[in-house]
């Protein structure tokens, strides 16, 4: 199982780029652009799991339960254990759209959170979510557009 965010060409205009300047852009532009929104999502999200500890909506993260936290060690803290989520965080660009996310198995568990009816331990935790974007995030995307834009156009101006 896997999870993820993904961005299309096609909803970029929510986040402000205009349909129009979209689609004067060439295929390798758009790659360009997806690959720029898929590092910036990916460095967002890595942000979030090693230092904000917080949800995109700003809400911070559920503690760890008493009994899980005298398993822990030294140095380990909310999804970081040996870093393996945080590792495996990438991005992914297919055809108009750029996914962010893990490959990990139990990467949704930990985003969407288990039920009182799972087993205690590894299934019935809280939910930490970190993909998604908050709205600082989001405004750093739609920086990035325009500006990837205003290059587009000065480029053409040449």
């Amino acid at each position: 199982m896997s999870i993820d965010l993904q961005f299309s060409t096609a909803e970029l205009n929510r986040l402000g780029a205009r349909p129009e300047a979209l689609a004067k852009l060439n295929e390798q532009d758009q790659a360009d652009l997806l690959e720029g929104i898929g590092a910036l999502v990916e460095s967002q999200t890595h942000r979030r799991i090693r230092d904000e500890k917080t949800g995109p909506d700003g809400t911070p993260w559920d503690g760890w339960s008493d009994g899980y936290r005298n398993t822990r060690h030294g140095g380990n803290s909310l999804l970081m254990g040996e870093g393996h989520l945080d590792d495996s965080i990438q991005y992914l660009i297919e055809g108009d759209q750029v996914s962010v996310g893990s490959n990990l198995i139990y990467a949704a568990i930990h985003q969407l959170g288990g039920t009182p009816d799972m087993a205690p331990g590894p299934a019935a935790i809280p939910a930490r979510p970190f993909l998604g974007l908050s709205q600082d995030d989001e405004q750093d995307v739609a920086d990035l557009m325009e500006d990837f834009l205003a290059d587009q156009v000065k480029e053409l101006a040449r």
